[in-house]
């Protein structure tokens, strides 16, 4: 039979709440008392429930994460970084998606309500945002991992440069000597299309170059929708000499289309992304693309929410980790 607390308490000759106390490091206790409580401790080889202690203390040492889904290719990343943090610091992941819609939600509500967890970490799944904001203001501790650049600033957050990456990759093409891109976007209700767009084209207008709207195709972040504004634009006769996609998935479709209609990449068309998925490095020819900080932001957001733990507030301003440009295989000169 395993060693309970009361069996500490009855070799020891104490209260089971003296023992607790003596776990917990809670209370004024007899020194001779609790070095005899922990010797027996040592003895009988208890281990105490991770869990009761945690709530003794008033913390789970949980940290709950939403994400929209698993198979969305740079989740992991995110993940990771936030993981490598918590486990160092000897805290558990609860680990939430959204696969389910509303059923997920209500689940998620449940653990919640539950206080299964300390805080959380967020990926927005797309139409959370008010209800997350709900569960921020009545005082459940939080940072978004701020994808879309569509927070109001009321939730704590971790983003990235979404404009400024957007404008290393028209400099890059430009001093490549391409002048005509093809663009293709992310969903226009995401803050980060916008500013990927006004980024990109913001380079182009000041070059003398200001992109025309036959040249840019309104996507959804897939493949397929890549390989289709390719498409497309060949079928129409328009001319380009690049592809700026607001995504890698969406620079792979556009690759894969444009090697199917017999061109060469780099030397006829030139493919810039967007994140640095890990597949990126590993196309035929690599995919250069805008490098986001996934796992640096899930890094930083899991410490954030830890120091608040220990008695830092949470901070009132975005932190931004920059995006860089990785030039590849894709647009060599």
């Amino acid at each position: 039979m395993p060693i309970t607390i009361a069996d500490v308490a009855a070799r020891a000759k104490v209260s089971k709440t003296t023992v607790s106390r003596v776990l917990n490091g809670k209370g004024e206790l007899d020194e001779s008392t609790a070095a005899r409580v922990r010797a027996v401790i040592d003895e009988l080889g208890y281990v105490p429930s991770s869990r009761a202690v945690g709530l003794a203390r008033g913390r789970t040492r949980v940290v709950g994460m939403l994400v929209p889904s698993l198979t969305w290719p740079w989740i992991g990343e995110v993940i990771q970084g936030a993981v490598d943090v918590l486990e160092t610091e000897r805290y558990g992941l609860l680990l939430f998606t959204c696969n389910r819609g509303e059923e997920s939600m209500r689940q998620f509500g449940a653990q919640v309500s539950a206080k299964s967890f300390d805080g959380l970490l967020v990926i927005e799944p797309e139409g959370t945002l008010d209800y997350i904001a709900t569960l921020h203001r009545r005082g459940l501790p939080m940072v978004l991992i701020d994808d879309r650049d569509q927070t109001s600033g009321e939730i704590p957050s971790v983003s990235t440069t979404n404009h400024d990456g957007a404008g290393s990759a028209a400099r890059h093409l430009l001093e490549i000597g391409r002048r005509s891109p093809l663009v293709i976007t992310g969903p226009e209700r995401f803050g980060c299309t916008r500013e990927r767009n006004a980024g990109f084209a913001s380079v182009f207008a000041d070059a003398g170059r200001p992109i025309p709207a036959e040249r840019t195709w309104l996507g959804d972040f897939t493949v397929a929708c890549g390989a289709a504004a390719v498409q497309t634009a060949l079928d129409s006769d328009v001319e380009f000499d690049a592809v700026f996609a607001h995504n890698d998935l969406s620079a792979l479709g556009a690759m894969q289309a444009l090697m199917d209609a017999g061109r060469r990449i780099p030397q006829d068309v030139a493919i810039v992304g967007f994140d640095d998925i890990p597949t990126a490095a590993h196309t035929q020819p690599p995919l250069s693309t805008v490098h986001q900080p996934l796992r640096e932001m899930g890094e930083a957001a899991a410490r954030t929410l830890l120091a608040h733990f220990e008695g830092t507030p949470l901070p009132d301003r975005p932190t931004v980790i920059p995006a860089s440009f990785v030039k590849r295989g894709s647009s060599l000169e």
